[in-house]
């Protein structure tokens, strides 16, 4: 087996029997690249199922030069996913990788951003300029229905139910959920499409997308960050920040508030209830709060 056939082999594996998105599956299979590339700069004649844990030992080796422990980390789980698939698959029978140890690393806690901070980066937006409702509308979003980014470049117009009050999301795995939201982020998306987005020259195939670039096409996700980053640099914000950002300040300031954290997971989306927990971790001082109010022994 050559490493061609491995990698269409597996990408089919990925996006069939596990209904991985696109953007997870690319993740995965440039784990295997980079192995691919490294055997191929080194004159390695190693196939996926000759090669061995030596091979792979150095591989991460040398690598780990350029790479912190966390890097390091997801590419060793990426490639023990693959070879495990071989190795169900019957075209290995072991899994080269299994001896090998993830680096220790500590639990990233999420960057936050203040109420202050959200509504200075809203604030600065160039109303004027013909993209300032749509970046007014997109930061609305993210913040106030805690979507991922690839969640909100997706978001389609039949996706709004705004006389029930919630959005349709496709998230990972194309699983499907509704999230509420509010009226003010409602009347931002009707001001965007009733007043930019019917003057776009829209592209056949993007017809339903919501926001759209000035070409009339989709928004890539690349263009979700510019737009943030440039705002932050804006307003003299000394953090680095992305669209997950707004996504992580969503959960926190829900739960600061008293929300339920069993309804934050369900509105971010998370599979497991451990996954939404890791912002129960954020702000200590407000936990004191809610057990010095809430419990019978206070």
């Amino acid at each position: 087996m050559k490493w061609v056939q491995a990698l269409t082999d597996y990408t089919l594996y990925l996006k069939i029997e596990r209904g991985l998105s696109q953007n997870s599956i690319n993740s995965y299979i440039l784990d295997v690249k980079k192995l691919i590339d490294y055997l191929e700069t080194n004159k390695i004649s190693k196939t996926p199922i000759t090669i061995d844990n030596e091979t792979i030992k150095d591989f991460i080796y040398n690598v780990a030069k350029t790479l912190n422990a966390r890097s390091q980390s997801r590419l060793i789980s990426g490639l023990k996913g693959f070879f495990t698939y071989l190795v169900f698959e019957d075209y290995r029978k072991d899994n080269p990788i299994d001896t090998i140890e993830s680096p220790k690393i500590g639990r990233k806690l999420p960057d936050t951003l203040s109420e202050t901070e959200i509504n200075n980066l809203i604030k600065a937006i160039d109303l004027s300029h013909p993209q300032g409702e749509r970046n007014r509308a997109i930061l609305e979003v993210l913040y106030s229905c805690g979507l991922r980014v690839s969640e909100l470049t997706d978001l389609k117009i039949s996706d709004l139910f705004f006389e029930e009050g919630f959005l349709k999301v496709t998230g990972k795995g194309d699983k499907q959920r509704f999230v509420p939201i509010l009226e003010d982020t409602q009347k931002y998306i009707n001001i965007y499409k009733k007043q930019i987005r019917t003057h776009l020259n829209i592209h056949p195939e993007h017809q339903d997308i919501l926001f759209l670039n000035r070409r009339g096409k989709q928004l890539t996700r690349a263009m979700i960050f510019t737009i943030i980053k440039r705002l932050a640099i804006k307003i003299n914000l000394n953090k680095t920040i992305s669209p997950h950002t707004f996504r992580h300040s969503f959960a926190t300031h829900l739960l600061e508030n008293g929300a339920d954290l069993r309804a934050i997971q369900l509105m971010l989306g998370h599979e497991s209830i451990t996954t939404t927990e890791i912002y129960t971790h954020i702000d200590r001082s407000h936990l004191t709060t809610v057990i010095n109010n809430f419990h019978p022994r206070k």
